[in-house]
């Protein structure tokens, strides 16, 4: 074989193996079926996940963070009330018609760039609130039996490198089940998963176990996680096999947990700032923190808040 044919055979294998890097988790799963109580009033005729945080809803950021991933089959397990999340990612023919007529391009572009062209969204019902395992399950036929991601909208990640990229990096490498993970407080391992195992590298832990929602007490450790999955699809047998655990519900921990007797789970170290918008607080703190950043809108802000500060 003459150098020049090696070469171009080397490139194209080059080639194969970034689209297929690139490829890896192709559809994300983002349970929105929740009644967010912890919002109402501000809940009762709206998603929580359409609360804006700064100029767009929280959803959009978590889809937005999965498509910059790769993903480009956005499956949304919904409940009734939910039609917003529909429409928001739907075209709005008569709003960009009057867009367009206004000459009002740069508002335009912002619109279309919503759901772009090879995006699909997929909705499905959870007709009953059984827990997140059991949101997760409800995507099973739409998965079938590729690894897919989970994205919580409550939980708004941000990092140089988005979150869930940097996880799928880590999939390409380890061709594993891996959960995001963040120390947190031990007086608040009621609120997270809590995992423990042993450190592979700097980032990157083996779990040996996991629990869902500990008392300090009773913590293996202080890995909390966080709103980030990336899973295998053997995940579903272990769920669908689950009894109902904390709180009565088809606990995604627990599948997990069952899911490490038969392969190997990850917890990642992820390199970023998550914002748990799932709470009054961490919901203003995203609006403060996002608003500073804002090209436009961060100096006019920081002035105003200065000017509080006085």
């Amino acid at each position: 074989m003459s150098h020049m044919r090696k070469q171009a055979r080397a490139t194209m294998n080059l080639a194969k193996f970034i689209v297929c890097t690139d490829m890896l988790i192709q559809k994300a799963i983002f349970p929105v079926a929740g009644l967010g109580t912890r919002f109402l009033p501000a809940t009762k005729a709206q998603p929580k996940e359409m609360l804006p945080v700064v100029d767009k809803p929280l959803i959009q950021y978590a889809v937005e963070e999965a498509y910059a991933a790769g993903v480009r089959e956005m499956i949304f397990v919904t409940g009734r009330h939910k039609r917003p999340i529909e429409d928001h990612f739907d075209m709005t023919f008569e709003l960009e018609v009057a867009l367009e007529k206004a000459n009002k391009q740069e508002l335009l572009d912002v619109v279309r760039s919503v759901k772009p062209d090879d995006m699909e969204c997929i909705y499905v019902r959870q007709p009953q609130a059984l827990g997140l395992g059991h949101a997760v399950l409800c995507g099973q036929r739409l998965v079938g039996k590729e690894p897919f991601a989970v994205l919580l909208a409550d939980d708004l990640m941000v990092g140089e490198t988005p979150v869930l990229k940097q996880m799928v990096e880590q999939f390409a490498e380890w061709r594993a089940s891996i959960i995001a993970v963040q120390e947190v407080p031990i007086e608040q391992t009621r609120r997270y998963g809590i995992v423990d195992g042993t450190a592979v590298n700097e980032r990157m832990i083996d779990i040996n176990r996991i629990v869902e929602k500990p008392a300090p007490e009773d913590a293996p450790s202080r890995l909390g996680v966080a709103g980030r999955y990336i899973l295998t699809p053997g995940v579903f047998h272990e769920i669908a096999t689950q009894p109902r655990g904390v709180g009565g519900e088809i606990q995604l921990t627990d599948g997990i947990a069952s899911l490490l007797r038969r392969e190997k789970v990850f917890a990642y170290r992820y390199e970023g700032k998550r914002y748990d918008c799932g709470s009054k607080d961490g919901f203003l703190q995203a609006n403060v923190e996002l608003a500073l950043a804002h090209p436009e809108l961060g100096p006019g802000f920081r002035e105003f808040l200065k000017s509080l500060a006085l």
